[in-house]
């Protein structure tokens, strides 16, 4: 084969090892969100008590599940919930980016040796546990280190193979550029972001950058300038992403962009200097050239490279975590200032709030964002419930006495109820469709199931919805019909509203909430009551109209309320114990 088709070869060779370490990486974060995500969304909001402890939480999330991308989409959730402040999740972030540089340390070990061997064993055994049901997610965890080890073992030996300390073409363009210049740092500092940008992955990089340095072709400055970059082009992209999501995650991820940009601003004052003190802890010499020492010697000492770039990864992250964590309450007010609330002209804005942005990267979170879209479902619900008996109250007055203004005030109010039944129509199918799309994936069986149980909510949900409107059409056709109730009919009403508003009340505390903190039987207790206000209502409504206190038609208005009340309680107890898995 001719020099030519080698190169095209190793070219190909290197982006497929590129793909194999992307998609190894990815398959093992998934496979540790499926084993531990449950337990790391309550780390999150159990251990977030001050920025120390947020920054800790953040550190030992993102080592665990090796996404910073997944711990910063759960924070941002819980942000948008109100479960965390941003203050919080700024101290989680900062952990977050401590935490990814364990990525870099596994990367510079794959390059220091050939771990190949070690791969075709884990490949074996991963897929034994992947055809076991009950180990299949720690079967799809190995499967994705075998991947990833793969992807590192193909690229050192890549690496090795283009032989580029070796090309003149390649020593000469790197060898152009005044490696103590501070332009060619800024040079570097840009490529690095735009490379990250364009591959999507800073591991990606992270890769290419230690291949050229470990070769002895890309100087040590030049590639911590491309690492540098790197953590500035992650955070353009999660900026991106956010500008189509809420104000909590735009300012969330402004807040992650803010906190490299000030690291790489302080990093360039002091860039040789501290360049220096890392060399020196791994035990590299900066000085030494081939020339001096000999191929042999210059390549060993090379081969640390890798390790230095990890050690100035974690370095400077530790530093700048360790000077901003002191100005959190600042940096909060700052991404406040630039980003503002958007205050909506109407209260009945209906964007999906949780899940507009599209999947997640993880099925896991995905599952998550779902959770907290059904919960405003929920809330938005009992928002439109409320209106319901705002209505109320015009419809216990006699139409006849009514004014222009009220009249016209409760034509308005019963439009809006129109309105939000058609929201919660859409909402459902909204979050249904979004449902069907996480199943698609591989999932464990506890997320299928609760998949299955959130699909039962958004129906029972949208019922309530139905109900909601059903009430408002009898009040509508009552002030039609000219007709009055009695003054204890419409305390008896009161009555049962405000249970059902109870009921409304509790079903969002546990759809809201930890469902551990509250309980089925509180429910129960409500919808007991209901059952037994309708029997009594029912019972007294048949005695008014045999003694002629009423006549038959307003009788029959009166029992559609209270028979549509009961009902709207028998759906949200269908909602509380979906929740419940029963």
């Amino acid at each position: 084969m001719d020099s030519t088709g080698n190169v095209v070869l190793l070219v190909f060779r290197l982006l497929g090892s590129l793909a194999l370490l992307m998609y190894g990486m990815k398959t093992m974060s998934d496979a540790l969100q499926k084993m531990a995500g449950p337990q790391l969304r309550h780390v999150l909001g159990a251990m977030t008590t001050n920025r120390f402890t947020g920054m800790l939480t953040g550190v030992t999330v993102t080592a665990a599940v090796q996404s910073s991308t997944a711990t910063t989409v759960m924070t941002v959730s819980f942000v948008s919930a109100g479960l965390l402040t941003l203050a919080q999740a700024i101290s989680v972030i900062m952990g977050a980016n401590i935490g990814t540089t364990l990525t870099a340390w596994i990367m510079s070990a794959g390059f220091s040796f050939n771990i190949t061997d070690f791969v075709y064993p884990a490949f074996f055994i991963a897929i034994i546990l992947i055809y076991s049901k009950r180990r299949r997610v720690v079967g799809d965890f190995l499967y994705g280190i075998a991947f990833m080890f793969l992807g590192l073992g193909t690229l050192r030996q890549t690496g090795i193979d283009m032989n580029l300390g070796e090309q003149e073409a390649v020593l000469n363009f790197f060898s152009s550029f005044d490696p103590h210049s501070f332009v060619t740092t800024i040079t570097f500092l840009l490529i690095g972001g735009v490379l990250t940008m364009c591959v999507q992955s800073s591991a990606a990089v992270m890769a290419i950058t230690m291949i050229l340095c470990s070769s002895g072709v890309l100087p040590i400055y030049q590639g911590i300038a491309l690492v540098m970059g790197e953590n500035i082009g992650t955070t353009v992209t999660s900026n991106i992403v956010a500008l189509s999501a809420g104000t909590q995650a735009r300012r969330a991820a402004f807040a992650h962009m803010f906190f490299n940009l000030f690291g790489v601003c302080w990093i360039l004052i002091v860039f040789q200097p501290f360049v220096n003190m890392v060399c020196s802890l791994v035990g590299y010499d900066v000085t030494m050239t081939k020339e001096a020492v000999g191929h042999d010697a210059f390549l060993a000492n090379a081969a640390k490279l890798s390790f230095v770039l990890a050690a100035f990864h974690t370095c400077f992250n530790l530093v700048n975590t360790g000077i901003l964590i002191w100005f959190i309450p600042q940096i909060e007010k700052l991404v406040c200032k630039v980003i503002k609330s958007t205050k909506d002209a109407d209260e009945e804005d209906t964007r999906l709030r949780y899940i507009s942005g599209g999947l997640m990267k993880t099925p896991e979170i995905s599952v998550l964002q779902a959770q907290k879209e059904i919960g405003l479902f929920g809330t938005r619900i009992q928002r439109m419930y409320g209106m319901v008996r705002d209505l109320f109250d015009y419809s216990i007055k006699n139409p006849a006495e009514m004014d222009k203004n009220e009249r016209a005030d409760f034509d308005k109010l019963y439009e809006r109820i129109a309105k939000y039944e058609g929201i919660s129509d859409n909402m459902e199918i909204e979050i249904a469709k979004y449902l069907e799309q996480v199943s698609d994936a591989h999932l464990s069986d506890e997320t299928k199931a609760k998949i299955r149980q959130m699909m039962r909510e958004i129906s029972e949900i949208e019922s309530i919805g139905d109900a909601c409107y059903n009430l408002a059409r009898t009040m509508h056709r009552k002030q039609e019909s000219g007709k009055v109730f009695t003054e204890q009919q419409g305390k008896d009403l009161k009555q049962m509203m405000q249970l059902t508003d109870d009921a409304l009340t509790q079903m969002n505390h546990v759809m809201n909430g930890r469902k551990e903190d509250h309980s089925i039987k509180d429910t129960f207790r409500i919808e007991n009551e209901i059952n037994a206000l309708r029997d009594k209502l029912k019972a007294r409504n048949i005695e008014a109209i045999n003694n002629h206190q009423y006549d038959y038609a307003v009788g029959t208005m009166y029992t559609d309320l209270v028979g549509e009340c009961e009902k709207l309680g028998d759906y949200v107890v269908n909602v509380v114990e979906a929740r419940y898995g029963q």
